[in-house]
């Protein structure tokens, strides 16, 4: 299949899907021209901004409506031709091919850029399709090494055909057929996950957004003042009817929080699919704009099970993957790219962390109780430092409504800071697997992690002052993978330093070996 791809269909693939240019004998390709067409139809989102802003602008001339109409459609086709234009000399400019070593692209109308990448070194193959691209079957294939953005490890094909995109990926990722029937899903979507969705803090701040994009939205098409008066209208009614007004404000930016979080669940995970190939992973999602990412099995370092405060108290949870080669999101996605599963039910993220990572998670071990200790006398000083300010608001501050207000805070501290605490403490554990490190910590997002042993390269063991003072330290342990480093925090100084050493046999036992010689 790879050879075939490289070789002998350089040429058919051109003719049949539309690349531009012609096919040079030393392999180079073009684009598919059915580039103009999608990029004719978003140009339309530039007409109607132009479009309004004439309007606008004409009306206050008072300029007659057949004048306005004929300026309005001049611009659009100023527009539409300058994009197309411009697409036009992109396609002329970029080229790209497939070598049996290195995948290669040329691209730049000023500035000519050529990028290269071992194709032993690509680590995954994203797929992404906008609904304007799908109509016209259209793919943008992204090519990552897992290296930093910018420094010319990731190729970029925008667009390609579907067909092509697809056997493109299937010769960089060395797929020589189908997959096995016998891999298939690991997980498909379930509707009724989408009572996760709302909880999300998300869910209480999105109309707040919301009606900041429209406010920004109106001002460009002259409804600014109107924007502004309706704003100060609802600020007076909510001052002279506040037990009305503040209830209903409240009940509809839930409202349009779960709503939207619901819309953006189904957007983002629609058709959600997550399967094993032959040595890879492969998830699928997106209603709208589709999304195709394919990792390699032997890049996973490990998994980690987030567990944010509603969603654990709804028994939900996500799933993400450690892995070296994942890029980072672009600006539009509202996903991180290393999740593997929308919120769904804990027993499932469990069950896939175990299907994933190759082994259970086994029992934790309890931190000591200094690790609560500590946490408790840090929240008791944090509110008797709120504390000590409200005091001072109390005997200084002229307004009466400052002295009613100023100890809600340190009491409010308090309690979230008792709480948290508490749970904090109560979320630490780590273990030692046969095969990964299992660390857990986190009150407010509680994060469960499984670290392959084998991906661990190093060790960083840190001591706070008071730390030492408790007989606790943490653990870090380095990896090329994921966010680089995972800590297993305020863990008894003797059960941290043998976890390490065990966990990585041979790594840490120099420094022990001399910290004991050091003491003999």
């Amino acid at each position: 299949m790879s050879d075939q791809f490289v070789q002998n269909r350089g040429r058919d693939m051109i003719q049949d899907h539309g690349g531009a240019g012609q096919a040079a004998g030393d392999g180079w390709r073009g684009l598919t021209r059915r580039s103009l067409w999608a990029s004719g139809v978003k140009s339309l989102a530039l007409v109607a901004g132009a479009a309004a802003g004439l309007v606008r602008f004409l009306s206050g001339r008072d300029w007659p409506v057949g004048g306005i109409v004929a300026v309005c459609a001049a611009a659009a086709v100023l527009i539409v031709a300058a994009v197309l234009v411009y697409d036009l000399l992109r396609l002329r400019a970029t080229r790209w091919r497939l070598t049996p070593d290195r995948l290669e692209l040329v691209s730049g109308i000023t500035t000519r850029q050529h990028r290269s990448i071992p194709r032993d070194r690509v680590r995954s193959v994203d797929l992404r399709a906008d609904p304007i691209c799908r109509a016209f079957g259209l793919t943008v294939v992204k090519v990552g090494t897992g290296e930093h953005a910018g420094d010319g490890t990731e190729v970029v094909l925008d667009p390609m055909t579907r067909h092509e995109a697809e056997g493109l990926r299937r010769t960089l990722l060395r797929e020589e057929g189908p997959a096995a029937g016998e891999d298939g899903p690991l997980a498909e979507l379930r509707w009724s996950w989408i009572r996760y969705a709302p909880l999300s803090v998300w869910t209480f701040t999105g109309a707040a957004v919301v009606l900041g994009v429209l406010y920004k939205a109106l001002e460009p098409l002259g409804l600014k003042r109107f924007a502004t008066r309706l704003a100060t209208g609802v600020w007076e009614w909510v001052v002279a009817q506040p037990m009305l007004a503040i209830p209903l404000l409240l009940a509809a930016n839930l409202l349009v929080g779960v709503l939207g979080s619901a819309l953006l669940f189904a957007e983002s995970w629609g058709r959600y699919r997550l399967e094993r190939e032959p040595g890879r992973l492969r998830l699928r999602r997106g209603l709208l704009t589709t999304r195709s990412l394919t990792m390699e099995e032997r890049r996973l370092r490990g998994v980690e099970i987030s567990e944010p405060l509603l969603l654990r108290l709804a028994g939900g949870a996500r799933l993400k993957a450690i892995a070296t080669g994942l890029g980072k999101a672009s600006g539009n996605e509202t996903e991180d790219v290393a999740a593997l599963t929308p919120p769904v039910p804990r027993a499932l993220a469990t069950r896939l962390a175990a299907a994933i990572a190759g082994a259970g998670v086994p029992a934790l071990t309890a931190h000591p109780a200094a690790a609560r200790r500590r946490r408790l006398i840090r929240a008791l000083v944090t509110a008797a430092i709120l504390a000590a300010g409200a005091a001072i608001a109390t005997a200084l501050a002229p307004w009466g409504w400052v002295r009613a207000w100023a100890w809600v805070v340190p009491v409010v501290a308090l309690f979230a800071g008792l709480w948290a605490a508490v749970a904090g403490a109560a979320s630490l554990g780590h273990a030692l697997g046969g095969r990964h490190l299992v660390g857990r910590k986190g009150a407010v997002v509680r994060r469960t992690v499984a670290l392959d042993r084998r991906g661990v390269s190093g060790w960083t063991i840190t001591e706070s002052y008071f730390q030492r003072r408790a007989g606790l330290l943490t653990v870090s342990a380095t990896t090329a993978a994921g966010k680089g480093h995972y800590d297993v925090v305020d863990v008894g100084r003797g059960d941290g330093l043998e976890l390490a050493a065990a966990a990585v046999p041979g790594l840490l036992e120099p420094f022990l070996m001399r910290e004991k010689q050091g003491a003999a």
